[in-house]
């Protein structure tokens, strides 16, 4: 039988995903260096409450509660031996929310970076990954994940293990990749970069595209970077809900419904099939962004000018492949996904 996720893309023109994790569970009370997926055990109510506010917002496709629920990062808070039942329990909530909906929703099972460097920069070797990313994905497969969704990765090697772990898992999946460093992921990778390794891997994804990085613009702009690789696969755009601004001992992002609203139709005129938000996107964004593309016409593909007229400078004048890329503005750091 094909897949879930598959029959929405044949059938739709575009699929709207869910916000940000992180954002919207300190709203609801998670202090700052607790480890969110505890709370699918200690406050399963509270994580359904997430997943319902996306759904309820009209999202197709929301990701669950597990970005970093692998051994790797889990032995911080001395969790490393609850990596099956944490993500089990991710996906069983989010099972439960999405069939309730009353409409296909796709519980998609979030898989994070495992925060560490991978060989020979750093001690991580392939090998690991690659059973790291395993355990984390039948966990989530066991949990009745529709499927599983690697993001925010910027190494194409760590990137590879996961869809090896994938392929173990005889799992469909989706991946996307944070370009916050002038276009490039971390560890340097392009637009084009991506594009080229996602078409030689030997486990093809069912979507790929971007998460999280610096900006909705920059997004957009690594976007039409993937568009011009004219790949064959479907599109994804997750984009910050404007840039983070630290105000009384808080990071907020000054992204308007209204911003994302604007975002969203971008993106699918860019080439999205799969639009969503990421750090500071709640559900009040989604709604903006669900009717936004549903009442807006299709236009033909923005130019950078559009984009940066309408939602902002880009960050750095390239996107990495020296390119110009028009207005700039000052912005650092990394995030996860918010």
């Amino acid at each position: 039988m094909t897949d879930a996720l598959s029959r929405l893309l044949d059938n739709r023109d575009w699929l709207l995903a869910d916000g940000a994790t992180g954002t919207n569970l300190f709203n609801m009370g998670l202090s700052s260096g607790d480890a969110p997926e505890m709370w699918n055990i200690d406050h399963p109510d509270r994580i359904r409450a997430l997943y319902e506010g996306a759904v309820q917002a009209g999202s197709d496709l929301f990701l669950t509660n597990s970005f970093g629920a692998n051994a790797s990062r889990l032995k911080l808070h001395g969790a490393e031996g609850r990596v099956r039942e944490l993500n089990r329990v991710a996906a069983e909530l989010g099972r439960e929310v999405a069939d309730a909906a009353g409409r296909p929703v796709i519980v998609a099972g979030s898989v994070g970076p495992t925060g560490e460097i991978m060989e020979p920069m750093g001690s991580l070797t392939y090998d690991s990954a690659v059973e790291i990313f395993h355990e984390q994905a039948e966990g989530l497969k066991e949990g009745g994940a529709d499927v599983l969704w690697v993001e925010t990765i910027s190494s194409a090697d760590e990137f590879r293990a996961a869809a090896e772990a994938f392929s173990r898992a005889k799992m469909p999946w989706c991946g996307t990749m944070s370009f916050d460093t002038s276009g490039r992921t971390m560890m340097g990778l392009t637009s084009a970069d991506m594009a080229k390794m996602i078409s030689k891997l030997p486990y093809q994804p069912l979507a790929f595209g971007a998460n999280c990085g610096v900006g909705a613009s920059d997004l957009l702009r690594t976007l039409l970077g993937f568009a011009a690789a004219a790949p064959e696969l479907p599109l994804i755009a997750k984009g910050n809900a404007g840039i983070p601004k630290y105000h009384d001992g808080h990071i907020h992002y000054d992204g308007t419904p209204d911003l994302m609203a604007d975002y969203a139709i971008l993106a699918r005129d860019a080439g999205a099939k799969i639009i969503g938000g990421c750090c500071g996107t709640t559900p009040e964004h989604l709604k903006y962004m669900r009717d936004a593309l549903e009442s807006t016409p299709p236009g033909p593909r923005p130019s950078l000018e559009i984009i940066a007229d309408k939602i902002g400078p880009f960050s750095s004048a390239s996107d990495g492949t020296g390119d110009d890329a028009g207005p700039t503005r000052e912005r650092s750091g990394r995030r996860r996904r918010l």
